[in-house]
């Protein structure tokens, strides 16, 4: 089973059984981002983890070795058209060169690891209108000098 069609077999258990991402983090004891992520094929996950989501989800054991396959990341080069999507790209656009000379002047001459790295999605009531906070958490990776 390739990661393609794991992710639609995920993705109709999951309706199915109609249990939402963070819910189905929980019964694996996993983040929501990560658990999302790795169901639909960004990341690989351990053994124990996709035996436990395919028993959750009742999905055959091929589902589970699919999770546990090291995924290929990759993503269109064009800018996407879905609108939540295309913000992400429009605020890179406008914020990327100042997060970058930000974190140069904080940390030094270096990155932030997308692979070291942890992710939060939450809810934050305001009166005007409830809000989305999300806060990226990456190790500090500097440049070697050799």
């Amino acid at each position: 089973m390739d990661k393609a069609s794991m992710q639609t077999a995920i993705l109709a258990a999951k309706g199915r059984l109609d249990l939402s991402w963070a819910a189905l983090a929980d019964k694996l004891g996993m983040s929501p981002v990560w658990t999302t992520s790795a169901c639909l094929g960004m990341n690989s996950m351990p053994a124990a983890s996709a035996d436990k989501l395919c028993e959750v989800l009742q999905l055959p054991a091929e589902v589970s070795q699919a999770l546990q396959a090291f995924p290929h990341k990759h993503w269109d080069k064009a800018v996407p058209t879905d609108p939540l999507i295309y913000r992400f790209y429009e605020m890179i656009n406008v914020y990327g060169d100042t997060i970058k000379a930000l974190i140069h002047e904080e940390f030094g001459d270096g990155i932030m690891s997308a692979i070291d790295f942890s992710m939060d999605i939450s809810r934050v009531a305001d009166p005007k209108g409830d809000r989305v906070q999300i806060v990226l958490n990456g190790k500090f990776l500097p440049y070697r000098s050799w």
